[in-house]
């Protein structure tokens, strides 16, 4: 027999091939998602809603402490290279508080309107150390006249430069340079204000660690663990507002008894500075009662090249204020402040230099970032409690002795306090992350980058430094080393520019939902967010007296 081509084959199916088990993408989501918050849902009392009475006064009371501490750590560094006596770092003290008792209240009224304390700005520290190597080479009769010579230069360069904010705030340049930011440039900034200052965090604790170290952990201890302790939740509400005051008043004590008991009798100099809470002189030396009043110290001195040195340090201390600024919209619960109300802040802040340069302070003032750390740590971003707190500003800048019992407190205690409220801002920063991709290779460049290297650069410039304020730029033009050196010295405005030019200039068009412009352009713009007026409005109808640009 044989096969007719009619016979039809039955074709068996292949079988199926075997491959790996499937398993989910590890790119998609697959736990818990919290979706980005504008605002802040765990804050007690918001930018426009206020604590009682009662608890307004003790909470302004803790805003004029925290600010204190800078005040005299500023005071410290240069009143005594300039010439003078603890009686002239007195006067200086006062004169700081005073003016930042006005600038707060000039802030929050018809500034930014948000709950910041304007303190002393440490931007201008190599600008006045170079005015005081000028005056240094003997050419005075007494240290005292050194002294006044000195801070009367300083005086005429506050006075010229102060016009650099004003110019960039109120000829709207800030401004616009704001409306090009996003959340990427945001993160870095804000973080960086708070990095930046990290010598005032525990270096500062560890000049005295046997005060400044229990400071720390007992702050920790009271206003975050004591509240989970079962039977104590009457007072956790006290000791979640006040701990503060109350571990500060605890490690105060303990250093007077350290003092007294003759601990500090046999050991070095800089340690009884640090440790000593009777080493500042300041009661003794200051007046009962005294009003700064313009030129106390004389007629102010311009010297084209200190005031030009000056430029560099105007400018750092705005780029500070704005990451304040947006720290402190975060936790008083507002939205992101719009260009304009960065315009009118950093030109009322010139107006401000123009006040302290008039009145004889020795440094310019910007937004204090302890203070904001403490809306975080208390969790009231009240504008009304900041408000009151420039009542203990001014009261304590007039009678000096009672404001000058608060400043004996030792600074490693502050050191203690600080390292905790400047993580907080520093974490706040953070959180503007949630509105980008956080996902995107592109934004992790930018991020990481920018906060790097100038944490880096900074870093560089500072440690570079000598104790007579000479920096890396040294070139035969003073003024100019000064501008570059405080400029680069300052981690947040690097991280403004690094940040600035990387996110603008890597894709922007088409990375721009994943840059969080879609979240971010609404609050930059006047009438974008219906909010914006209500938390950045002008009080009591100023705006119909004023020019759009002042506003």
């Amino acid at each position: 027999m044989v096969e007719t081509g009619h016979h039809q084959h039955q074709h068996q199916p292949a079988p199926a091939v075997v491959g790996p088990p499937m398993f989910p993408s590890m790119a998609l989501p697959t736990g818990p998602n919290w979706p980005p918050a504008e605002q802040l849902h765990q804050l007690q009392y918001c930018i426009h809603s206020n604590p009682s009475w009662h608890e307004t006064v003790v909470l302004a009371f803790q805003h004029y402490i925290v600010m204190l501490g800078t005040t005299v750590l500023l005071a410290n560094t240069l009143v005594s290279p300039m010439g003078g006596d603890a009686g002239d770092k007195a006067r200086v003290i006062q004169t700081m508080l005073f003016m930042s008792g006005i600038n707060t209240l000039l802030q929050t009224l018809i500034g930014t309107r948000l709950p910041t304390v304007m303190g002393v700005s440490f931007a201008y520290v190599l600008p006045v150390l170079s005015i005081i190597r000028d005056y240094n080479d003997g050419q005075f009769d007494s240290e005292k006249q050194r002294f006044r010579h000195t801070i009367r230069t300083v005086q005429g360069s506050l006075i010229i430069s102060s016009f650099v904010n004003i110019i960039l705030g109120y000829g709207q340049a800030w401004g616009n340079l704001i409306r090009i930011f996003s959340p990427i440039i945001v993160v870095p900034v804000v973080s960086l204000v708070s990095l930046g200052v990290f010598v005032r965090g525990f270096p500062l604790l560890a000049n005295c660690v046997e005060i400044g170290l229990p400071m720390l952990i007992l702050l920790i201890v009271s206003q975050q663990y004591l509240k989970h302790v079962h039977g104590i939740s009457r007072i956790s509400v006290i000791l979640e507002r006040y701990a503060l005051l109350v571990c500060l008043a605890i490690i105060w004590a303990f250093a007077a008894i350290l003092t007294v008991s003759g601990a500090y009798n046999n050991v070095s100099v800089a340690t009884k500075q640090s440790c000593r809470t009777d080493r500042a002189f300041l009661i003794s030396a200051a007046p009962w009662i005294r009003i700064p009043y313009p030129f106390q110290w004389g007629t102010p001195i311009f010297r084209a090249g200190h005031v030009f040195g000056m430029f560099g340090a105007a400018i750092v201390a705005s780029a500070e204020s704005t990451g304040v600024f947006f720290a402190a919209s975060r936790l008083a619960g507002a939205t992101a402040p719009p260009a304009h109300v960065f315009s009118r802040s950093v030109g009322l802040q010139g107006i401000g230099v123009l006040l302290e340069g008039i009145f004889g302070s020795i440094t310019g003032n910007t937004a204090s970032v302890e203070n904001v750390g403490l809306l975080g740590l208390t969790r009231i971003g009240s504008r009304r409690v900041v408000q009151i707190s420039t009542g203990f500003m001014i009261f304590f800048s007039i009678f000096g002795k009672f404001g000058a019992f608060f400043a004996s407190i030792p600074l490693p205690i502050f050191g203690g306090i600080y390292c905790v409220l400047l993580g907080i801002v520093a974490a706040i920063g953070i959180s503007f992350i949630q509105f980008a991709n956080t996902n995107s290779m592109r934004n992790i460049y930018v991020l990481g980058v920018s906060l790097f290297l100038s944490l880096s650069i900074a870093q560089y410039f500072l440690s570079n430094t000598t104790r007579a304020g000479y920096g890396p730029v040294r070139t035969a033009g003073g003024w100019f080393n000064d501008i570059l050196n405080t400029i680069f010295a300052s981690a947040p405005l690097v991280a403004t520019i690094m940040a600035t030019i990387l996110d603008n200039t890597l894709e922007p068009g088409h990375a721009s939902k994943d840059r969080g412009l879609d979240w971010w352009k609404p609050f930059q713009h006047r009438d974008g967010d219906n909010r914006n007026a209500e938390f950045y409005g002008m009080p009591l109808r100023i705006n119909g007296y004023l020019p759009t640009r002042f506003l």
